[in-house]
């Protein structure tokens, strides 16, 4: 199955998660993956949401690993082996002000920990993507960041102000990483989504936000905020790396658009 998927050009991340699930699926029955039917599956997804209390993401993830499994790898046709994906639930993100997001950012003493929170924001990038980071993914000439291979194990460049560059030329000149923009304490290792996470809690506090933040809630924010600032979705969708229109057009709904010159339907009609 990993074989199978790497050939596909998955990324490693995808790879270990869905050998992860099957490897769970298979332990809860004591039975090798290609004996396990489709009713034990569907006890098994039964079992994760309403014991395990699993969001629908987790449940999406195991049909996918299942669709993997019996169609590449065994090569059984899908219509025998189909599990209907469930319905996602319709949650309204999270999202700061723009003001919020400007107190967020500041609110940390420590060098790193601004900068990190001023990347996040200003350039929408996932979690994981802030993590991983290389130095060498930082082309200040062009004033843009290279996401290499990112969710899905797509690649896209995303602009950065001035502003952001000058502050990430100033955070390496005083703590010079090796190689992750943002290392841990160990040289050339990156940082750790732990501290990240631990960074925007100390942060919000010290803010006076009293919204339940996550990393996430920097990418929600970003999105937004580029809409009320008259960017147009298709390009944000690109900046934001998703596949589908529809994907972003979720922060059409958040956003808070200027309405003083709204056009008068009354004033001078045309005929």
């Amino acid at each position: 199955m990993t074989c199978e998927m790497r050939v596909r050009n998955y990324s490693e991340k995808t790879i270990e998660r869905y050998i992860s699930v099957i490897a769970r699926l298979s332990k809860h029955f004591n039975l090798s993956p290609g004996l396990i039917t489709t009713s034990q599956l569907k006890d098994y997804a039964y079992f994760l949401i309403h014991e395990q209390q699993v969001s629908v993401s987790t449940i999406n993830q195991l049909i996918s690993a299942w669709k993997i499994l019996q169609v590449d790898v065994l090569g059984n046709a899908w219509e025998n082996f189909r599990l209907k994906r469930p319905r996602r639930e319709k949650k309204i993100p999270v999202v700061l002000s723009q003001a919020e997001a400007a107190a967020l950012i500041n609110a940390p003493r420590n060098f790193k920990h601004r900068a990190i929170l001023c990347l996040a924001y200003v350039s929408g990038l996932r979690l994981s993507e802030v993590l991983s980071l290389k130095l060498a993914d930082i082309d200040s000439g062009r004033k843009l960041i290279r996401v290499i291979r990112g969710k899905g194990n797509k690649s896209r460049e995303v602009n950065i102000p001035d502003q952001l560059i000058a502050q990430l030329r100033e955070y390496y000149r005083y703590y010079r990483p090796k190689l992750f923009l943002f290392e841990s304490l160990a040289p050339g290792k990156p940082y750790s989504a732990t501290s990240f996470r631990n960074i925007i809690s100390r942060a919000a506090v010290k803010a006076g936000i009293k919204k339940n933040l996550s990393p996430h809630v920097l990418r929600h924010s970003f999105a937004t905020h580029m809409l009320e600032r008259g960017l147009n979705l298709k390009r944000l969708q690109l900046m934001l790396g998703h596949n589908s229109l529809k994907t972003t057009s979720i922060y059409l709904h958040l956003a808070n658009p200027d309405l003083s010159n709204l056009p008068n339907l009354l004033d001078n009609p045309t005929q």
